[in-house]
């Protein structure tokens, strides 16, 4: 599998997180993919790319950290929705 490969997939399945995201019944499995994706490139930038990528002062990783916190919140109050979570 070829380098361009890996970021030609890893676009899409963004493109497909932000769709799933947008629409109102299926909110809750965009922001868990979202979790699974930001999780994944937060952990690229601690350990392969560095905090600061290409002199932009850390923004990208700071921007993946917001919408992470943020996807964790939807999934906090949509917890109901997920047939394996135990809604507290």
């Amino acid at each position: 599998m070829d380098h361009y490969d890996i970021i030609v997939g890893t676009g899409l399945l963004e493109l497909i997180a932000a769709a799933l995201l947008l629409t109102p019944r299926t909110v809750t499995i965009g922001a868990i993919l979202s979790c699974g994706l930001l999780a994944g490139a937060i952990m690229g930038h601690l350990t392969k790319l560095g905090i600061v990528v290409k002199d932009d002062d850390g923004l990208l990783f700071a921007l993946a950290c917001t919408v992470l916190v943020s996807c964790a919140v939807v999934i906090l109050i949509r917890r109901e929705q997920i047939p394996v979570v135990d809604p507290w």
